[in-house]
C-alpha cells in the first residue's frame, strides 16, 4: 500500500508487488487513482497491505459440504472412500497416440493415466522432465473428446506458463484465460476480463480455459461448469484452495512434485491450511511419475535423484553428458568453472554472518564476471539465494561493478521461491549464513528438504554452492536439526570441496 502517512486515507494506492530490482519496484495497480502519483510525487511510504482470504475458503468449504458434487464425489475422493476407475481401452488409444507423438515412456504412461481415469490422477514432475508439455499434450486429448478443460494453479505464472505451451502442441486449440489484464506480462495467449467476453459459451467443442481458483468464486467464472481441472504445480496449492478449484468440475488431474516447494505456510491451526493437496493424496496408487529429465546434467541428477526420487530420475541421453562450455580464455576462477567438475562446495570459511555475507556476494559477482569473460551468457547466469538481503546486496554488487546495464539486469538473482520452475546453464548459490546458532534456529527454513531440491535443480551443466562450513558447527546431537544437517552435509559431500580462506586464490 502506498500512502502519506496513513494507511486508511481514501487516496492510499494499493498496488502488488512484482519485483524488488533494488534501485526499483515494479508493481500493478490493484486499486486507486495512480494520477494521485502524479500531482504529489514526493513523500510516499510503502507498507504491507492485507489481502483476506478467508471468504473463498469458507465459501467452498460450505458449498463442498452443500453440493451434490463435493458430498458425493470430492469428499469421498479427499476420504479415500472413493477410489478412480482406468478405462484400459482408452488408456491404449491415447498411449499409442502420445508414443506416435515423440513423448518418452514415463510421459506416455502419465498421460494414458490421467486421460483413462474418471475421476482423479496425480502425476509427479521432477525438475526438468516436461511437465508442462506432457500437460499440453493431455489438454489436446481431452479438447479433441469435446471436453472443457480448465488449467488451475496457485501462480499466475504456472497458468500462464502452462497455457503459453498447449499452441505449441496444437495451434488450434480453443485456450484463453479469465482474469485482471494486469497478469498478462508473460502470457501468449488471449486474456478476457470474464467468461462472457471471451464467448467460449458458443463454441460446440472442447477449449481450455485457465483461471486462479480464486476467480472461480467471482463474477468472472460464476456457475462455468468444466469437464477436467488441470491442477498445475500442485505441491503448492492447499486442501481448501484445491476444493475451490474442484467444485468446478467432474475430474481432477493434479500435477505436481512433493519434493519442491510446499504451500506458503500461513497462520492455522488447521493442519489443512498447510498441506498440499498433492502430499495429501499421494500414496494411494492413482499416480504416476516422470522420471526422465531434460535440465540436468548426469552429474547433475545424482544427488536428487537418490535423496528425492528412489535413484528412479535419470538424465536423458543429451542432457547426461551435457557439459559447461568455455572460450580458452583463461581466467583466475577457472579451478571453481572447471566443466569436469559439474557441482562445487566452494568454502570461503568465514563465521557468524547471518541472512547477508558481504564476501559471498563478492565471490559470487567474481565468478559471474569470469563466465561472462568465458562469453556464458548473461540470461544463462542464475544466482539463487535464501533471502531478500543477500539477493539486494549481490545486485547492488553487481550494477557497480559492470557499467553495461543491458548485461548485469539479464543475470538473475533471486530467492528460491522465485526461481521455482526456471532453469539457467551455470546456478550459483550463496548460503550467506555462517553462524552455526542463527543456522539452527533457520534450519527448518533454511536448509528445508524442498528447498534446496529446487535451488540445487535449476541448473543445466554447473552448480557452484557458496558458503561456509561453519554453518554446519551447531549442535549436531539435537534431534530436531539432525536429520536436516546430515541432509546438507550430504549435499556438500556430494560436490567437489574446493577451500578458499582469507580470499586465498593460490
Amino acid at each position: 500500500m502506498l500512502h502519506h502517512g496513513s494507511p486508511k486515507d481514501p487516496e492510499a494506492l494499493h498496488i502488488e508487488l512484482q519485483y524488488d530490482g533494488e534501485t526499483e519496484l515494479e508493481a500493478s495497480l490493484i486499486k486507486g487513482n495512480h494520477f494521485f502519483l502524479d500531482a504529489e510525487p514526493e513523500g510516499w511510504i510503502i507498507d504491507q497491505d492485507w489481502f483476506d482470504s478467508s471468504p473463498f475458503y469458507l465459501d467452498a468449504l460450505n458449498t463442498v459440504a452443500d453440493s451434490l458434487r463435493g458430498r458425493s464425489t470430492i469428499l469421498p475422493l479427499l476420504q479415500g472412500s472413493l477410489k478412480p476407475q482406468i478405462d484400459y481401452a482408452r488408456h491404449e488409444r491415447s498411449a499409442q497416440e502420445m508414443a506416435a507423438a515423440g513423448l518418452n515412456d514415463s510421459q506416455v504412461e502419465a498421460v494414458a493415466r490421467a486421460y483413462a481415469s474418471d475421476l482423479l490422477h496425480l502425476i509427479q514432475g521432477p525438475p526438468g522432465t516436461g511437465k508442462t508439455w506432457m500437460l499440453a499434450h493431455l489438454a489436446r486429448l481431452l479438447v479433441a473428446d469435446g471436453q472443457r478443460v480448465l488449467v488451475t494453479a496457485l501462480t499466475h505464472r504456472a497458468i500462464h506458463n502452462a497455457l503459453n505451451k498447449i499452441p505449441d502442441v496444437d495451434e488450434d486449440i480453443p485456450v484463453c484465460k479469465i482474469g485482471e489484464n494486469r497478469h498478462t506480462g508473460d502470457l501468449h495467449v488471449p486474456n478476457f476480463d470474464s467468461f462472457d467476453q471471451s464467448h467460449f459459451g458458443d463454441l460446440a467443442g472442447g477449449y481450455v480455459i485457465g483461471a486462479t481458483p480464486f476467480a472461480l468464486h467471482t463474477q468472472r467464472l460464476a456457475n462455468v461448469e468444466f469437464d477436467v481441472v488441470l491442477f498445475d504445480e500442485a505441491s503448492q496449492v492447499t486442501l481448501p484452495l484445491a476444493i475451490m478449484g474442484m467444485l468446478a468440475g467432474n475430474k481432477y488431474i493434479f500435477i505436481g512434485d512433493e519434493n519442491q516447494l510446499p504451500p506458503v505456510t500461513v497462520f492455522s491451526e488447521q493442519k489443512a491450511a498447510q498441506t498440499s493437496i498433492f502430499a495429501y493424496l499421494a500414496g494411494r496408487g492413482s499416480e504416476t511419475m516422470l522420471n526422465i529429465t531434460y535440465r540436468l546434467n548426469d552429474v547433475l541428477t545424482d544427488w536428487p535423484s537418490r535423496t528425492f526420487y528412489r535413484n528412479e530420475l535419470i538424465s536423458s541421453q543429451k542432457a547426461a553428458g551435457r557439459r559447461l562450455q568455455l572460450t580458452h580464455q583463461a581466467t583466475r576462477w577457472d579451478f571453481v568453472l572447471d566443466p569436469t567438475s559439474p557441482t562445487v562446495f566452494l568454502d570461503l570459511c568465514h563465521r557468524n554472518t547471518t541472512v547477508r555475507s558481504r564476501r559471498e556476494a563478492e565471490i559470487v559477482v567474481e565468478l559471474i564476471l569470469a563466465l561472462l569473460e568465458h562469453e556464458v551468457s548473461p540470461e544463462e547466469i542464475g544466482v539463487v539465494v535464501p533471502y531478500r538481503a543477500q539477493s539486494r546486496l549481490i545486485r547492488s554488487l553487481l550494477r557497480r561493478t559492470i557499467d553495461d546495464e543491458s548485461i548485469w539486469t539479464r543475470v538473475v538473482v533471486d530467492t528460491v521461491e522465485r526461481m521455482q520452475g526456471q532453469e539457467r546453464e551455470v546456478v550459483l548459490v550463496s548460503f550467506a549464513t555462517a553462524s552455526p546458532a542463527f543456522a539452527a534456529q533457520m534450519a527448518d527454513f533454511l536448509f528445508q528438504p524442498q528447498r534446496l531440491n529446487v535451488a540445487v535443480t535449476r541448473s543445466r551443466t554447473k552448480l557452484i554452492l557458496v558458503g561456509s562450513h561453519h554453518m554446519l558447527d551447531g549442535n549436531q546431537d539435537d534431534p530436531l536439526y539432525a536429520e536436516t544437517f546430515a541432509l546438507l552435509r550430504d549435499l556438500i559431500n556430494s560436490c567437489l570441496h574446493i577451500t578458499l580462506p582469507d580470499g586465498d586464490l593460490t
